[in-house]
């Protein structure tokens, strides 16, 4: 996911904003359900990777969808590629996969 924010964002931050998010909109079952978990972050770049599994997609994306701030920083998340594996994603991104 692309993070668009004027402001500096740690990895912590980011993936505590989305899980919240999930919890809000599904609820702690529903968030317990979805295996979510940050695989990567570059906040040079202002990517990030996650991981669910394959049925929580949809929850996921949507509660990204509606993140608008992260510890009252403005920010807007876009969901830019879905794969299967994490070696497909970065070879849809046209990245070195991580060691």
């Amino acid at each position: 996911m692309k993070i668009d924010s004027n402001e500096s964002l740690d990895s912590r931050e980011v993936i505590d904003a989305v899980w919240s998010a999930v919890s809000k909109l599904h609820g702690e079952h529903g968030a317990s359900r979805t295996g979510l978990m940050l695989i990567s972050y570059d906040a040079q770049e202002r990517l990030a990777v996650v991981r669910t599994v394959h049925d929580a997609v949809g929850m996921v994306r949507a509660a990204i969808a509606s993140i608008t701030r992260i510890q009252d920083k403005q920010v807007a998340l876009h969901v830019l590629r879905v794969s299967g594996t994490i070696k497909a994603l970065h070879k849809k991104m046209g990245q070195q996969q991580p060691i």
